[in-house]
């Protein structure tokens, strides 16, 4: 039961052996993925491969729900599926199904960023493997990673420069709603009434609200790296056919 229980003695290593371990596996996935890309285009393996990932994301987050439930640590308050994580995530399973364009943009943009971000620097203090947090943290991350890299690998999706600021403006109005529903509930889903209890990046940028606005700035930065690769291929691209 150590693997389930919500308190224990063990500390998480930033960048221990398993870390690595387990962000080289989530990379050497992405990299099957580019390798047979052209198998994956099949549209019968396409749509396993999809439904594959969507299963995936699903189970993933009712289980944390479940498990939420049984440890009675389950609240309106912190427990809905209202963080960026959260909600990317079940937007990541719905394009996976309905594979609309409009929510790749945003899906890539503050999902890929903010779960790669997560990934990098996880904010799980003490569970570690083969913990059910640690394994749902890095699966639910990801995965929204790996689906939206399988869109744009195997079925071809790629933002625009418009992507960039459609997805910053969905991504501001999200926050708006998520703060009046924080000020309803007594929440702070995303924290934007309050820095989080365990040190961040947050608290270096200053008291609320002002800490909104790097927040901002790492938001959109991190949107035009991401998008710098297709610039590139763009550019490249017409280059060619001007060739």
């Amino acid at each position: 039961m150590h693997l389930f229980t919500p308190d224990t003695d063990d500390v998480f290593i930033l960048f221990s052996i398993e870390h690595i371990f387990t962000l080289g596996i989530f990379l050497a996935v992405i990299m099957g993925i580019v390798l047979f890309r052209k198998r994956l285009r099949d549209p019968k393996v396409n749509q396993i491969a999809r439904y594959v990932l969507f299963s995936t994301l699903l189970v993933s987050e009712i289980s944390l729900h479940i498990w939420l439930v049984w440890y009675d640590s389950w609240s309106y308050v912190h427990s809905l599926p209202l963080h960026l994580s959260s909600i990317t995530l079940v937007l990541t399973a719905i394009l996976l199904l309905t594979k609309k364009f409009s929510l790749f943009e945003f899906t890539f943009f503050a999902g890929v960023g903010s779960a790669l971000q997560a990934m990098l620097t996880p904010d799980i203090s003490s569970y570690v493997f083969p913990h059910y947090r640690y394994i749902h943290f890095f699966i639910s991350h990801g995965g929204t990673v790996i689906a939206n890299l399988f869109m744009v690998f195997v079925n071809g999706y790629r933002p625009n420069f418009r992507s960039v600021w459609k997805a910053f403006f969905w991504l501001n109005g999200y926050a708006a709603l998520i703060y009046v529903i924080n000020r309803f509930i007594g929440g702070n889903y995303m924290y934007v009434v309050r820095k989080p209890v365990n040190p961040t990046m947050i608290d270096y940028f200053g008291p609320w609200p002002w800490y909104m606005i790097p927040l901002e700035l790492v938001a959109i930065s991190t949107f035009l790296f991401l998008y710098l690769p297709f610039f590139f291929y763009e550019k490249m691209e017409g280059k060619v056919k001007q060739g």
